[in-house]
């Protein structure tokens, strides 16, 4: 598999990895974005994973300069994207058009993948009428700075979320639920018991904040399935290997 370090962005800051790339074969493409600390191992394992199954990936950053923020920079940074949703929409939007001209990739089915942070910003740029296939959401946050944009989306949207995520709490579960419904949007929310936040990334255990984090294999195993089932039905068969 092709794996490169590229650059991409009107200036060019924006460091991310492409996988899969290359080949006389048009494919799907991926977009992966990380939580709000930065492109690190978990999402470019997951964008490896993706580009295995036969789509060309790319693993984005959120911050530039391909930074990786501690806690308290990664708060601060949250605070200043709630407030201006346009710079991370914009990154977003940049990786979009990166994928999009990528020798290889149907220009013409690209989806979005995101884990915390990542999911929110897949399922903001599905809000803001990008012509993406599918947005996908693992343990995101399901709020929005944009409440009307939901009559905008065209893509089958998949959010996966633990029941104990007091990050996703019922309340914000069941606003989520409405504003698909009234905007007659393709949506999934798969609910997973007993399940707290980033329940996809092993690191979550040695956060110290069991009440808020904590890695389940059965509920990676389950959203992952239900991920590739979806990316299945928008792109049909069109994979290197299973």
């Amino acid at each position: 598999m092709q794996i490169e370090q590229v650059s991409y962005g009107e200036d060019g800051t924006l460091k991310g990895t492409l996988y899969g790339a290359g080949g006389s074969d048009k494919r799907p493409g991926l977009i992966v974005f990380p939580d709000i600390f930065g492109l690190g191992d978990h999402a470019r394992g997951r964008a490896h994973r993706l580009a295995g199954l036969g789509y060309v990936v790319l693993a984005a950053e959120l911050h530039g300069d391909g930074r990786m923020l501690a806690f308290e920079q990664a708060m601060d940074e949250f605070a200043s994207f709630n407030a201006n949703p346009a710079l991370p929409c914009g990154r977003g939007q940049a990786a979009w058009r990166f994928l999009h001209d990528t020798a290889g990739v149907d220009a013409d089915r690209i989806g979005a993948v995101g884990f915390c942070y990542g999911g929110a910003l897949a399922f903001e740029l599905a809000r803001l009428g990008m012509p993406l296939a599918a947005a996908i959401g693992f343990h995101a946050t399901l709020g929005t700075s944009n409440p009307d944009g939901a009559s905008k989306v065209t893509a089958k949207i998949l959010a996966c979320i633990g029941s104990e995520d007091p990050i996703v709490p019922a309340e914000q579960r069941a606003a989520f639920e409405r504003e698909m419904r009234a905007a007659d949007v393709d949506w999934q929310l798969h609910l997973y018991g007993g399940v707290y936040h980033s329940f996809t990334d092993r690191r979550s255990d040695g956060a110290g904040q069991p009440e808020v984090t904590r890695y389940s294999p059965s509920a990676d195993r389950r959203s992952w399935a239900a991920m590739v089932a979806l990316l299945d039905e928008v792109f049909g068969d069109h994979s290197l290997a299973r």
